[in-house]
């Protein structure tokens, strides 16, 4: 199957802007991708705690200035150890990520994990999802805040999570706990052969298109801290899960008609 993944022009521009202030990037195992849009007062609180080796792996810090209105690039720029991108407009968290797992291919890693910029998703914990990829029991592993939990969550906002985990669950044929994990690690690999064309709720198209490719998906116990500062990007939780819903549904119809035998 050929490539999946086209970017986009404005991401083909960071792209090159990237390479061209990080000519001499250090070798690394696995890249740490980070999607970041108005967290200047985060952003640099996880790039304190991210480390320079996860399980043994050598490790860089990628992140990805979703064209932000405050001054979120030059703060991630302060921290030597992370290469920092900048899409020249506000394109969504989908299109950041899908970004940065092209510069971590660039790099030639073998693995990508990702994680927030505000701080819910402490680096410390990146060695629970990367284990059962080094272990060889999984290709895709995501955190569940089911399995392991979440601090002071809305009613509304664990619903949601139950609802669409069982929807996803249903449509796979697999059990799923949680689908919208910022936390996570995969094969880099699994990055460009899985469609990935949602400028936001990427996690349930990520998700569902790796179930659907077949590879090999294992959930772990994680725990979604509050937020550092700030609010939630989200808007009205009714909003939120409505449009959740449409991209959950018809990505998996495209799917479906993607891997269907000839």
């Amino acid at each position: 199957m050929p490539d999946a993944v086209q970017l986009s022009a404005d991401e083909e521009q960071a792209r090159q802007r990237f390479h061209d202030d990080y000519p001499d990037r250090p070798p690394a195992e696995l890249a740490v991708v980070i999607a970041a849009y108005n967290e200047e007062a985060n952003v640099g609180g996880v790039l304190e705690q991210m480390p320079e080796e996860v399980l043994g792996l050598r490790t860089v810090t990628i992140v990805v200035d979703d064209g932000s209105a405050d001054k979120t690039y030059e703060a991630a720029k302060r921290y030597p150890r992370a290469l920092v991108a900048q899409l020249p407009r506000n394109r969504g968290q989908g299109v950041a990520l899908r970004l940065g797992y092209a510069l971590a291919r660039d790099l030639g890693v073998k693995y990508i994990a990702t994680t927030d910029a505000d701080g819910q998703y402490p680096p410390t914990d990146l060695h629970i999802v990367l284990k059962p990829i080094l272990d060889d029991t999984a290709d895709f592993v995501t955190g569940s805040r089911k399995l392991g939990g979440a601090e002071s969550p809305t009613l509304i906002r664990r619903l949601g999570t139950i609802v669409f985990a069982r929807l996803v669950s249903v449509l796979s044929g697999q059990a799923i706990t949680d689908t919208s994990n910022a936390l996570r690690a995969m094969r880099a690999e699994i990055t460009r052969k899985v469609i990935l064309d949602q400028p936001q709720y990427q996690s349930a198209e990520l998700l569902i298109g790796v179930l659907a490719g077949g590879w090999r998906v294992v959930e772990v116990p994680t725990v979604i801290r509050r937020r550092a500062s700030g609010k939630s990007k989200k808007g009205p939780a009714w909003l939120y899960g409505y449009h959740y819903g449409t991209v959950v549904v018809g990505t998996w119809l495209r799917e479906r008609r993607r891997h269907k035998p000839a």
